[in-house]
């Protein structure tokens, strides 16, 4: 099925305007060889009348023409123009072009002195014939006055028409099929114009769709943008909420472990310490739902290019200068030039977590590389660290919520690797863990491509 409107259209048209010329053509051929059959008939009715005209018949029963027909292919032996008089099944005269056997025209039902036509073989080919009797005197036999044209030249003069008609018909389907073409790829450009600004509102961060559009489209753009301006409503309510929730729930946790506190300086340390874990795990499950939030709101609207590069770039600095006392070597191997369909925020925020990872884990050395994935339409982000590493069995267990792999316990909040499988989940991608080269762990995430 195709699935291209401009392409159903364009095929239609093509298959439209190829039928119309063929049966145009196949009309106009059968008209014009009705047309030349009568012509040539006419022909030979004219030439019927002259001969009719020239014949003497004297009282002796002779028979005789004034003079040859003014017609010269009647004179040209076997030129496909004769004429022959019988009567009786005998030859009385015939023309100088005629030679053989008598011509065989079949007798009509009626006895009249109308013209009659009929198809006969000829010395040359198939004869068109026109034929009238005449009675000159009281016997039964009348004379019979036959006339007639080799098809060929009928056929000739058809072929001709038909050559050129053929190339006339077929250089008018081809301008026909050209100009429908090039209306409906006017009447299409609208769309290439949508999909542009569209393009341009990916790219830069513009609020609505921008451009001169036809009136038939401009109502779909004015609800498009209105949309786009609701959605922003949304989105920058949602994120009020979302800070409004934390900042609500702020307070209570601070009053909570300060309560712990005060437990633990009065000698109840096991149910300081309880308080304490369910508070941290309280945090987690705030800044977890918060970033998963926002993130799901910000794919409600349409998704920006962001460069892959310059975010790599800016996340290594900063880690780079964190960690700089270590003489942690991270190596951005990342093409500058590379565009994602990710939200600048969104895809900071997966870098950062899973450099920072792999930062606290690695000995010396921490790569993050991209390149094209196999899945069409993709990127595929690796970073990569020279630490310990992870078991496979732990590869399921730090993706939980707060979750940690206890024999190597880090000092982060368990939720990095969590929440960036959340955002590439919801950019459609895909997040794995496997074993570097470099001896450590390797995090491979899929991210759209924006092209």
């Amino acid at each position: 099925m195709i699935r291209s409107l401009k392409t159903r259209l364009i095929t239609v048209a093509t298959i439209w305007i190829a039928i119309a010329v063929i049966v145009s053509g196949f009309l106009l051929s059968r008209v014009t060889r009705e047309f030349l059959v009568g012509q040539f008939y006419d022909e030979l009715y004219v030439h019927l009348d002259e001969l009719q005209g020239l014949m003497e018949y004297d009282d002796k029963g002779q028979f005789s023409l004034q003079r040859p027909l003014s017609d010269p292919r009647y004179l040209k032996p076997l030129s496909g123009f004769y004429w022959e008089i019988q009567k009786g099944g005998h030859i009385l005269a015939r023309s100088s072009s005629l030679e053989g056997p008598k011509l065989n025209v079949p007798n009509d039902d009626g006895a009249d002195a109308q013209v009659h036509t009929h198809r006969i073989n000829g010395p040359t080919g198939e004869l068109l014939v026109a034929e009238r009797l005449r009675w000159l005197d009281s016997t039964r036999d009348p004379l019979r006055i036959i006339i007639g044209t080799d098809k060929r030249y009928l056929d000739g003069e058809l072929q001709k028409f038909n050559k050129v008609l053929t190339w006339s018909l077929g250089a008018f389907a081809l301008s026909m099929i050209g100009a429908a073409v090039l209306l409906l790829l006017y009447a299409m450009a609208p769309f290439g114009q949508l999909r542009a600004a569209l393009a341009r509102l990916r790219n830069s961060g513009a609020p609505q769709v921008s451009g001169a559009f036809p009136e038939e489209v401009q109502p779909l753009i004015d609800d498009l943008n209105n949309l786009l301006t609701a959605s922003g409503e949304q989105i920058l309510r949602a994120r009020a909420q979302a800070g409004n929730i934390a900042h609500g729930l702020k307070t209570p946790l601070a009053v909570l472990v300060d309560e712990a506190r005060q437990l633990g300086e009065s000698g109840a340390e096991h149910s300081a310490g309880i308080i304490r874990e369910q508070c941290r795990r309280m945090q987690n499950q705030i800044d977890y739902q918060i970033a998963r939030a926002r993130a799901a709101v910000g794919r409600s609207r349409p998704v920006a290019a962001s460069s892959l590069g310059d975010t790599a770039e800016q996340v290594v600095r900063a880690l780079g200068r964190l960690h700089i006392e270590r003489g942690l070597k991270i190596e951005n191997c990342v093409p500058a030039n590379l565009m994602v369909a990710c939200e600048a925020q969104d895809l900071n925020e997966m870098l950062a977590n899973l450099v920072d990872n792999a930062c606290k884990h690695a000995r010396t050395e921490v790569v993050i590389r991209a390149e094209g994935s196999a899945a069409p339409g993709f990127v595929s982000v690796s970073v990569e660290d020279d630490g310990p590493g992870l078991p496979p069995e732990a590869w399921d267990v730090v993706f939980k919520i707060g979750a940690q792999w206890t024999s190597q316990p880090g000092d982060g909040s368990g939720l990095g690797l969590p929440i960036v499988r959340d955002l590439v989940q919801l950019y459609g991608g895909d997040i794995t863990l496997g074993r570097s080269p470099l001896g450590g762990l390797l995090v491979t995430v899929q991210i759209p491509s924006a092209h």
